[in-house]
């Protein structure tokens, strides 16, 4: 006698409910547990104190807008809010364009809106800044700041922001000294890395560093938060434009989740939340935008290579490899 499969067996008896059941259940595809809550990431520009009552009226209409709870997530390093967003603790985020690249790379991130400045404009400028009243700033500003810095590295104390910074870290290393073929790790008197903007600004003012990074956003957030350090700052050196900063979430959220997010960003233009972020709202993006931002940090590993006085094997792979990618962008 034939041996029936299990659902010719379920379908011998018609389709009853409880036959018809266990079949959809058999050959219907699994439903994605809905979405409970989201974890909305925030990179370390400033401290935490700062950032809490900038950004909760935001979250708090995020999450009625798309009816999810939405919680902030504070890190203190930039790479707090990429490996959160790797292991799934963190599925929206605002990151800057270096720390946006090595989301999309290692933490599945997709980039989806960007920041539009109060001004209209979609860009920002970092900088190198000095206290008005340090003997080098005059000099400096008068020498051109980045001209100032390769010369008298060895006498200086320098700052910058987080390695994964991109106006703190990634143009500055390429516009000053990658391309200067200075190392900035052996140049100085004393570097260090001060973590967010408002920390270099503030060693700054408070005469601790000799220069340090900066951009154009942090220093206008300073004129409301400490006027009294701004007013110590000088700008002795600004960088060609930046594209202005990322939204993104994680690739895998649901897609209707993806949507209510889109959604609420391209549409958002309560000014009474977004005028202490000196922002105007938001435009949908795509990830070439930061493509630039690849482009600069394949380029300063090239540099950084090309300018060892003796390359190994290695490196010359390395080198090649990365010229590689950057024809591939």
């Amino acid at each position: 006698m034939k041996r029936r499969t299990f659902i010719e067996q379920t379908t011998l008896f018609g389709t009853s409910l409880v036959g018809t059941q266990l079949i959809s259940n058999l050959i219907a595809p699994a439903q994605a547990a809905p979405i409970k809550e989201l974890n909305f990431g925030i990179i370390s520009t400033e401290s935490q104190a700062n950032q809490r009552p900038l950004w909760e009226p935001f979250i708090a209409d995020l999450s009625k807008s798309i009816g999810i709870p939405v919680r902030a997530f504070y890190a203190t390093q930039y790479a707090g809010v990429i490996e959160a967003m790797r292991f799934g603790k963190v599925q929206v985020a605002w990151y800057g364009g270096k720390s946006y690249i090595e989301a999309a790379r290692i933490a599945n991130a997709e980039v989806f809106a960007q920041v539009v400045n109060s001004d209209g404009t979609k860009g920002y400028y970092s900088y190198l800044i000095a206290n008005k009243q340090n003997p080098i700033t005059a000099a400096a500003k008068q020498q051109g700041g980045d001209k100032y810095v390769i010369k008298n590295a060895s006498k200086l104390t320098f700052a910058f922001n987080d390695p994964n910074s991109t106006s703190g870290f990634l143009v500055p290393s390429y516009y000053v000294f990658a391309k200067n073929k200075i190392d900035p790790k052996k140049a100085f008197k004393r570097l260090i890395f001060a973590g967010s903007h408002e920390a270099t600004a503030l060693a700054i003012a408070n005469q601790q560093v000799d220069i340090a990074t900066n951009n154009s956003e942090a220093l206008e957030r300073l004129e409301a938060t400490n006027p009294t350090a701004r007013q110590k700052i000088e700008i002795i050196w600004t960088s060609p434009v930046i594209p202005s900063d990322p939204i993104a979430y994680r690739k895998d959220l649901p897609e209707d989740v993806k949507k209510k997010l889109r959604n609420f960003f391209h549409s958002y233009k309560d000014t009474r939340i977004l005028a202490p972020f000196k922002w105007a709202g938001f435009v949908p993006a795509q990830d070439k935008t930061w493509n630039a931002i690849r482009e600069l940090d394949i380029a300063k590993k090239i540099l950084e290579l090309e300018n060892k006085p003796n390359l190994s094997n290695t490196d010359r792979q390395k080198l090649n490899d990365l010229n590689n990618q950057l024809r591939a962008i």
